[in-house]
């Protein structure tokens, strides 16, 4: 049973959340023979307060500070 974690900032669409997860499945699927019916994707959202990057938040990123 193959388990892929995906970690993003919040904020993406349950459309958008689907379509991630298919392609994951099938590439799963091509690459490494997997089974679609047993792999597991998991998607970790996380708040632009507490995800930095060069030693800011995004959140004082994205606000300009």
């Amino acid at each position: 049973m193959p388990v892929v974690t995906v970690r993003a900032l919040e904020g993406i669409s349950i459309e958008k959340k689907e379509e991630l997860m298919d392609r994951i499945t099938n590439v799963m699927k091509e690459v490494l023979g997997k089974n679609p019916e047993a792999t597991h994707v998991i998607i970790e959202e996380v708040s632009p307060e507490n995800w930095g990057i060069r030693g800011k938040t995004v959140e004082t990123i994205n606000s300009g500070k």
